[in-house]
């Protein structure tokens, strides 16, 4: 367990100050991998799509007042590296603690990342997993003619007990235009059935493509737990999530001045399907919008969907934790 006493609300938590010195792994292996994972760790873009290709500001938002109840950030990569100091794994868990994070759900998207999940499960309690290949890599591995051999070991890995969703997995249709777009299909379908025979939630990526995502799962068949990790859709999708018991993971984008859309969705969301997330160390949130994220930064986003509910804040992160924890069960 942290030491809250470690950091003050308002300041950047001492792991993510720039001139902190960052400590080891907790497996010995040097911080900036984010965890127990050989190699160098995928960098973040230093300039902003949105922004025309400007560079980005990247130090990390302050420590926000903790959660009065702890919540799970339900979706975060661990193994991304960005701002301007490594943190280790231990370290950003310990930040996330002080906040009223309790714990994660570590992704995976690609073979790389799914494995150092399985590592990260292992090396901190706080941590459950969930592994997958992203819908854009489905193309590229299927036109090297390795998908299905991707397939195969992501379903082996899934085997951990501590991994408890298959993610993310789903469609894309921002970046993969075309014949691409029939392997994401093939791929996303896949990997329905491999949580359906495994028993393990579905974390859906979902990016201009909300009626195929919504026919494809229908088709196939749902597994018994569905999450819409960094739920993008609007009071129609969330209707349909109602209707069918699936989740609905709100991230930073919640709070963006241009995200009314979401809002709607929030306010007729079902309470026992919502879900909070980073997707660190993107999507941070308002007025942070453009910095690194961590899961300590979850009690932002929280707090701006208990007024968009007009709910109160220590009742709305009971649900959290409760909804979070049907998901993916206990985390001791």
């Amino acid at each position: 367990m942290s030491n809250s006493s470690e950091y003050s609300a308002g300041s950047i938590p001492g792991p993510y100050r720039p001139s902190g010195t960052p400590e080891g792994n907790p497996d010995g292996t040097p911080a900036g991998s984010g965890g127990p994972a050989s190699g160098p760790a995928p960098v973040r873009a230093r300039k902003s799509e949105a922004d025309g290709g400007q560079r980005r500001k990247l130090d990390y938002p302050p420590l926000p007042e903790p959660l009065p109840v702890p919540v799970i950030d339900n979706h975060t990569h661990l193994d991304f590296r960005d701002g301007l100091v490594e943190v280790s794994l231990r370290a950003a868990l310990d930040a996330a603690e002080a906040a009223g994070v309790a714990g994660v759900v570590q992704v995976g998207s690609d073979l790389e990342s799914s494995r150092f999940t399985v590592k990260a499960v292992d090396a901190d309690p706080r941590i459950l997993g969930a592994v997958a290949l992203h819908p854009n890599d489905a193309p590229k591995l299927a036109a090297e003619g390795s998908l299905e051999a991707a397939l195969e070991e992501i379903e082996q890995l899934a085997a951990h007990p501590r991994i408890r969703a298959i993610g993310e997995t789903g469609l894309d249709y921002f970046r993969t235009p075309g014949e691409g777009i029939e392997r994401q299909r093939y791929s996303f379908r896949r990997h329905l059935d491999i949580a359906k025979r495994l028993g393990l939630a579905l974390q859906i990526h979902d990016r201009d493509a909300h009626d195929d995502v919504v026919a494809t799962v229908l088709e196939e068949g749902a597994p018994e737990r569905v999450v819409l990790h960094c739920f993008s859709g609007d009071a129609a999708l969330a209707r349909i999530c109602n209707e069918n018991g699936w989740y609905m993971s709100f991230a930073g984008t919640v709070t963006f001045k241009n995200a009314g859309n979401l809002r709607e969705a929030l306010a007729i969301a079902e309470p026992s399907l919502i879900l909070a997330e980073t997707d660190s160390p993107f999507l941070t949130p308002h007025p942070y919008r453009g910095q690194p994220n961590a899961s300590y930064v979850v009690p932002y986003t929280v707090r701006a969907m208990a007024d968009v509910l007009g709910a109160d804040l220590e009742e709305l992160c009971g649900r959290i934790l409760a909804n979070t924890t049907a998901v993916y069960g206990s985390w001791d």
